[in-house]
């Protein structure tokens, strides 16, 4: 049995990722920010990180944030994974890092390239964003009586659970390097994704989009985040929508 650690295991991804790996048979460790016995701050490292690593066979990094840190924990995890001889670190990055010099998206970049450089053995998988996060940015712009999108931006959302299946199959399979990009089903306008999010809501709202300015927009504008040749997704976003609100009607009654 492989002794598995998800860092950010508590995450929208990584409890997915989890949960797959346990279905398995798999040993694994969560390891996040309150997760016990594992609660550890991976841009502190120390002792409690050694401790969650002790007799691990393979990392499935999951944990990041917007708000930045993401390349001080990498070095953290990196280098104590090389301590406790990890076999392999597998790390979930996102389609477009290298195109689009969006600051989130150069990070993960930098993360990518200390993975690749870390001697350890390595995978990596970059998807397209989560359904989850279109849903959010769209409730966003429905917050204003008009929807402001940025014009001429396409999206390829992809459902979370299959990327968490995808990564639960390359942990233990051993590293593969950087593996196909991960892409949702669809290449869809920001308008056509927010009508679909219009209709399964109810809300009624204008559709406007607005040019914006800056090298990251037209990295977007110009598909730099889309992976067409990797539509290996399967849930559509109204799949996704109107599961989402079968679930919350279940909820309620």
């Amino acid at each position: 049995m492989t002794t598995i650690l998800v860092t950010g295991g508590t995450g929208t991804l990584g409890r997915l990722v989890t949960e797959r790996l346990r279905a398995d048979g798999h040993d694994v460790r969560v390891l996040s920010r309150h997760a016990q016995p594992y609660a550890v701050d991976l841009r502190a490292g120390g002792p409690a990180l050694a401790r969650a690593l002790a007799g691990v066979d393979t990392v499935v990094h999951c944990a990041s944030s917007p708000k930045g840190g993401d390349e001080e924990a990498a070095r953290q995890l990196i280098e104590a994974a090389r301590a406790a001889g990890v076999r392999h670190l597998l790390y979930i990055s996102i389609v477009g890092v290298d195109r689009v010099p969006f600051g989130y998206y150069r990070s993960k970049l930098a993360v990518e390239r200390l993975v690749e450089e870390s001697g350890l053995g390595w995978t990596v998988l970059r998807a397209t964003q989560f359904h989850d996060l279109v849903l959010r940015v769209l409730e966003g712009a429905a917050k204003l009586p008009v929807m402001l999108l940025p014009a001429g931006v396409s999206d390829q959302p992809v459902e979370v659970a299959e990327v968490a299946a995808r990564l639960a199959a390359l942990a233990p399979a051993g590293p593969a390097g950087r593996v196909p990009d991960l892409g949702g089903p669809e290449v869809r306008t920001l308008p056509d994704l927010a009508r679909a999010y219009l209709r399964v809501s109810g809300r009624r709202r204008r559709v406007l989009e607005v040019p914006l300015a800056g090298r990251a927009y037209r990295g977007f504008r110009a598909g730099g985040h889309l992976v067409p040749e990797g539509a290996d997704g399967r849930v559509t976003f109204e799949e996704f929508l109107a599961k989402r609100a079968a679930g919350r009607a279940s909820t309620r009654g």
